[in-house]
Parts: structure tokens; sequence; C-alpha cells
């Protein structure tokens, strides 16, 4: 059943209203309990359908692997079916759980008109019992929400300086290192794999590694266009230009998961130095890979060690392919998401660095927040990251009530 319509004036408030909070407050925890949506009974209907189609196959599951002439391949396929089903059917049994005991309290106090004591102590636990069931049915509506299976991945993270010169390469470098004071606060690896200076020391291209629980579910909707308005320090004259960097967040992957073959390769190498190179020598360290098929190409130069350099490189391609596949196959993905979040793409404007009014505009969710300074240093990051989350449950949410 559709169910759009009773989504979108929802969320619509629901923005308007972070938005007035983001200006009451310089950080907002956007993804939390309090902001979570309100199931509708059409949608807690649709839902409870689900729910008892995985409870059935649970237990068709739990007798077929009761069954004694069993191949081990058929014991393996039903048993790493019935794992995958473990955690959901966990949920279900803690729902049910309160909903039995929602059951037995509305009993309790029907038969006991007469003692208010009584009825006010079943009232309380009721109420409690209530938000336990509210509790169990998000967790399992986000359980059974589309999942994107490259979010648990590490992720690449590639910053090149766009329009604007040497302004743009400087705030490439600044929000390079936005991302690797956020990734120090998380907790995450971050390792960098390849510099390219600009004259001013910026950067015209850097690329990092960023390793951790779920990194490119948390970081992937950090790609596009980031543009910053401010005085370069190059300007004498005061004006306020407006500079570009571009953005990207790939998933990583290895050379199985794209299927990577060495005859598909063309590997250069050569003397690294110049701008860029970390280290100029009279060796040739610096390894150039280019991808015959796709005609992708990927040079690194960050290490003395040619073998190294070479890892950094492959593990760069690999990502590369990778996202193509994945873009490839994900080419029918909800259209309202992308009106919504945008695609990701790095040739879409995303966000606003305005250093004169020492704001950040986020343009996809309409947030603005006045603590530029904190931004890029990792501090408020999230408030816009958790908005972005939150938006696309919600789409996902009003795909899953169309279903």
């Amino acid at each position: 059943m559709r169910n759009h319509g009773f989504w979108r004036p929802i969320f619509g408030k629901l923005l308007s209203n972070l938005n007035k909070d983001f200006r009451r407050i310089r950080l907002v925890r956007l993804y939390s309990t309090e902001l979570q949506p309100q199931l509708s009974i059409d949608l807690i209907k649709i839902m409870e359908q689900r729910l008892s189609a995985i409870e059935n196959r649970s237990t068709q599951l739990q007798r077929f692997l009761d069954q004694p002439e069993l191949t081990p391949s058929e014991y393996s396929t039903a048993n790493k079916e019935l794992r995958k089903l473990r955690d959901s059917v966990d949920l279900i049994s803690e729902l049910r759980a309160k909903q039995k005991d929602i059951e037995e309290l509305k009993s309790v106090i029907s038969e006991c008109q007469d003692d208010k004591d009584m009825q006010q102590m079943a009232s309380e636990e009721l109420s409690e019992a209530t938000e336990g069931e509210k509790k169990f049915q998000l967790l399992l509506l986000k359980s059974l929400l589309p999942k994107d299976d490259a979010d648990e991945r590490d992720c690449i993270l590639e910053v090149r300086a766009g329009t604007g010169g040497e302004e743009a390469s400087l705030f490439a470098m600044d929000i390079f290192k936005m991302y690797e004071k956020y990734s120090g606060k998380k907790g995450w690896k971050y390792e960098v794999l390849e510099v390219a200076e600009s004259d001013l020391k910026g950067y015209k291209e850097a690329i990092a590694s960023i390793s951790g629980a779920g990194v490119y579910g948390k970081l992937k909707f950090e790609s596009g266009i980031h543009r910053v308005q401010r005085v370069p320090v190059t300007e004498k004259g005061g004006r306020v230009h407006t500079s570009a960097v571009s953005v990207a967040i790939l998933p990583q992957a290895d050379q199985l998961d794209v299927k990577l073959r060495n005859e598909d390769l063309r590997i250069d190498t050569y003397r690294s130095g110049g701008s860029g190179g970390q280290h100029a020598n009279t060796t040739n360290s610096a390894v150039r890979i280019t991808h015959m098929p796709s005609g992708i190409t990927v040079s690194i130069q960050d290490q003395r060690s040619q073998h190294m350099n070479r890892a950094k490189a492959l593990k760069i391609l690999c990502a590369k392919l990778y996202e193509i596949e994945r873009l490839n196959n994900q080419s029918s993905r909800s259209k309202l998401r992308m009106d919504q979040i945008g695609s990701g793409d790095r040739s879409e404007r995303i966000r606003t660095y305005n250093f004169p009014q020492g704001r950040v505009t986020d343009h996809r969710v309409g947030i603005t927040t006045h603590s530029i300074d904190d931004v890029l240093q990792g501090e408020d990051l999230d408030a816009f990251i958790d908005a972005l989350l939150l938006r696309e449950e919600m789409d996902a949410i009003a795909s899953f009530s169309s279903t």
C-alpha cells in the first residue's frame, strides 16, 4: 500500500524543526531517539506481515535442520540462512513478550475497577511496556529496511582542488585535514596514501584510506562539491573569493571483489619527486597502474618503496572499479532518495563554507550552523552527517510502506 503522503509532511516538519534547533544551539545531535519516526497503523500492519514471514521461515528452517538425512551442503545452506535471521528472530521474541505484557496489564486494569492503587500501578507498567513495544518495533523496522552492503566497509577518501587556483588547493588541505580530525575523534585509522602539493603547500589532490566500523556508511554522503567563500591569503584588496573542492568517498574493495586480472593491468614505474612526491630520489619507486578495460589510471609516489606504492595504487584502483560496478547495479535506486539527498556524485554542490559569516550550510537538507571552526576541526560534522542518515532512513521507510 502506498503511504508516501503520510511521511512527507512529517518529514518536512521534522527538517523545519531541526533548522530551528540549529539556530538555537551550536551542535544538534539529530540522529537520536527523540527524532525517530512515529509508526502509522498501516506501516505496523505491513511490518507485522514481514515479521510473521520471518517467524514462519525460522520455524521451517529449524525443522529442516532436525532431519537426520541432510547432506552437509544442505545443512550448511539452511544453517547459514537461519543465522542471518537470528538477530531479527531475537528482536521479534522481545517484541512478542512486550505485547503479551501489554495484553495482561490491560486485563488487570479492566478487572480492577475498584482497586485504584492496583489500577495506577498497572497503568504505569502499561505505559512502560508500550514504550518498550515501540522501541522494538523501531529496531525491527530498521532491520527490515534495505541495506547497502558497502556500508560496513572501509573507504577511500579523495579530495581535489577545483576552481579557485591556489585558494582551492589551500581549502582542499583544510577539508582533507577536517576528515583526518573527524576520523581521529571516531577512533578510525586514517592513512594518507598520496598528496600532491601546490606552490603554497596546499593540496591539489590528496587521497587517504579510512578504516573502522561502518566508515563508508557514515561518510558516503560527503561526496560532492564543497564550496568555500573567504578572503584568500593572496588577495591584497580584502575581497571574498569563491572556490570549490571535490570530495569522493569510495568503499574499499579487494582484487576478489572486482575480479582484477593481471593481464588487464599496465604497470609503469618512474622516479618520484617534484610536487607531490614526499621524497625525491633516484630510484624508480613511483608507480602508475592503468586498468586497460576501463582506462582508469592511478599514480602513487608517496613512499620510497616501489612495493608500498604499488600496494596503495592497487587499493585505490580496486575501490574505483568497485564503485563503478556498484553504481551500475544501483542504477534503478529510488528517485525520491536521489531528489532529497542527492546522488553523491562529486559534480554536485552539497555544502558551502562561508568564512565572513562563520557559517556552514548543507544544501541537501537545508541545515546551517554558525560554528565553521568547529566543523573544520571535525567537531560539528556529525550534525550534517546524522541529518543525512536520518533522511536516508525516512526515504527507506517511505519505500518500505509502498511495497
